[in-house]
């Protein structure tokens, strides 16, 4: 059943793909010529490295394009920034693609800037697409536009010092953007489970670095949370008191089971499934049975 609320709201990044693309020293990523920029992409400052993907920056021989290998690829990105920026009410950020002709395996990230743009790499396009195919690009997207998000609204209202209220409510847009019929529409969760499991794989999970994004199992179950507040259609500040209303403690991955009596509907939904979320949190539910949740 799909329900409307009218409610204001906020967004943040994603984490996760398989390092062995940046040992793959067969991968090649030819440009067109006409579709080079020929500008060097910018390195983050420090409030944007807490929204890319891979903790490491551009190289120096790295450029931007606004087309990747093939017309194909370039229109589903395109088309799906479209849909992600649509979906919250906005119109599209910068969207470049970046490109290494003499290290590509560099380009293994994306990034997430404060001044309206998002750059993709060739690499960990490429690789997500043959391990996960389109869903798992479309995640990480959604991902980082939810960065676009906080950085629009001041997001998260949560702080703990730490990159996780922003890399884990970041995960909860993703989820989110995949449920909603006007977003990925992808109404099972084992659909999204799976994409999710390669594109978590990359992150960084050391738990005394500030710019950890998040255990496997606490990124797990904020894309979940996401999942099922996609039931309701909600603004980026609705959304934002939301997730942290139900993820309360993200540094410790607590869960808040008082009532949410501003937004009762949402709370008989949510309620139900409390002890799920903090089950997948705790590893209680392992990454397989996190696949074939419902």
């Amino acid at each position: 059943m799909k329900r409307n609320l009218n409610f204001h709201f906020m967004v943040g990044a994603l984490a996760a793909l398989s390092l062995s693309a940046c040992n793959d020293d067969t991968m090649e990523a030819p440009i067109p010529e006409q579709q080079t920029e020929n500008l060097r992409p910018e390195q983050p400052n420090a409030l944007e490295k807490v929204c890319y993907y891979v903790d490491q920056n551009w190289n120096s021989s790295a450029i931007l394009t606004t087309a990747l290998q093939n017309s194909a690829d370039t229109n589903f990105m395109n088309s799906q920034m479209t849909k992600i920026a649509s979906m919250w009410g906005r119109s599209n950020p910068t969207l470049r693609f970046v490109n290494d002709p003499s290290n590509y395996n560099s380009t293994y990230n994306a990034i997430s800037y404060s001044t309206g743009k998002i750059y993709y790499g060739y690499a960990i396009y490429y690789d997500a697409k043959s391990k996960g195919g389109d869903i798992v690009n479309a995640m990480i997207l959604a991902h980082e536009y939810g960065h676009q998000l906080q950085y629009i609204f001041g997001l998260p209202t949560v702080n703990e010092s730490t990159a996780r209220p922003n890399e884990l409510e970041a995960d909860g847009f993703a989820g989110y953007y995949l449920r909603r019929p006007n977003g990925y529409n992808q109404t099972s969760f084992a659909q999204i489970a799976a994409a999710y499991e390669f594109a978590q794989s990359i992150g960084d999970y050391q738990t005394n670095s500030p710019g950890h994004h998040g255990t496997p199992p606490q990124r797990r179950s904020a894309v979940r949370l996401g999942f099922l507040l996609g039931q309701y259609d909600l603004t980026a500040a609705a959304f934002d008191y939301n997730f942290f209303y139900y993820y309360q403690g993200v540094l410790n991955g607590t869960y808040k089971m008082g009532k949410n009596t501003q937004y009762p509907e949402i709370d008989a939904y949510m309620t139900q499934y409390m002890d799920e979320l903090r089950k997948i949190q705790s590893g209680e539910i392992s990454a397989e049975e996190f696949k074939d949740l419902q």
